[in-house]
């Protein structure tokens, strides 16, 4: 692109380890992924240091150490949250680390890319949670912080800071969703509504092909990761896309 940079938001959980084999498929494929570009800024993040004592739950310690690390972005393009706020433990302190990724992080970037993130690469768990955004939390109706603290996750740990949906579905070019294994399959049912009879039926004929196929989502979003649909784009006429990548367990767990 003529803006000569790349921003990509990823989150953690068992994303960083689908990540590990990116470089290598890139290769493969003929792609020069030109990583010099990367802007890398977390979809969502614990609020826990990145190294040391109690950094096993950190996102940015997991993507560096399966994917970042490995392709030579420089580090200075890869934006973690101020570790100089963890020292309190209370909701003021995590809505300042929020603060601070928007204001520091997330909004520098925008500004670098034309206003839209280029690719929010995210996982979903056998709950539908997506980043930190969880069923029936009211993060999900939060409208005007593009960057929010939760202290209460129902999954451990609980303070964490996240992106909005106004971010992924208004401010996101293109999301792509990762998961496997039968325990996502009651999740993609759901989601897809009446489109999950036809994955089912047909979902072996796209496997390992480019082109997937195209499917609707149930209305209402029955869980937080269906509520994702970055096609109302406001800044871009560009229609914005979702894809969702599983494989076959998880298909067979729709079943």
């Amino acid at each position: 692109a003529s803006r000569d940079v790349f921003t990509i938001a990823l989150s953690g959980g068992s994303l960083p380890s689908f990540l590990s084999s990116l470089s290598d498929s890139f290769n493969k494929a003929g792609v020069d992924a030109q990583f010099d570009k990367w802007r890398v800024i977390l979809a969502d993040e614990r609020c826990v240091p990145s190294s040391g004592s109690g950094s096993e739950d950190s996102n940015i310690r997991a993507c560096k150490e399966k994917f970042l690390d490995e392709v030579g972005i420089p580090p200075e393009q890869i934006y973690g949250i101020d570790e100089s706020l963890l020292n309190d433990t209370d909701a003021e302190s995590t809505d300042k680390i929020a603060v601070s990724y928007e204001e520091n992080v997330l909004k520098p970037v925008l500004e670098k890319c034309g206003g839209l993130l280029d690719l929010a690469l995210l996982g979903f768990g056998p709950d539908g949670h997506t980043c930190s955004l969880f069923p029936s939390h009211p993060l999900l109706s939060e409208n005007t912080k593009l960057v929010a603290g939760i202290v209460d996750s129902p999954k451990p740990p609980p303070r964490r800071i996240t992106l909005t949906l106004p971010v992924l579905n208004g401010m996101t070019r293109s999301v792509i969703f990762c998961g496997a294994g039968g325990s996502k399959g009651t999740i993609l049912k759901a989601v897809f509504g009446p489109s999950a009879a036809d994955i089912v039926n047909d979902g072996d004929s796209v496997v390992g092909k480019e082109e997937g196929m195209e499917v609707d989502y149930a209305d209402p979003a029955p869980y937080p990761c269906g509520m994702v649909r970055p096609d109302t784009c406001t800044i871009s006429e560009d229609k914005a896309s979702v894809t969702w990548v599983v494989d076959k367990d998880a298909v067979d767990g729709m079943k």
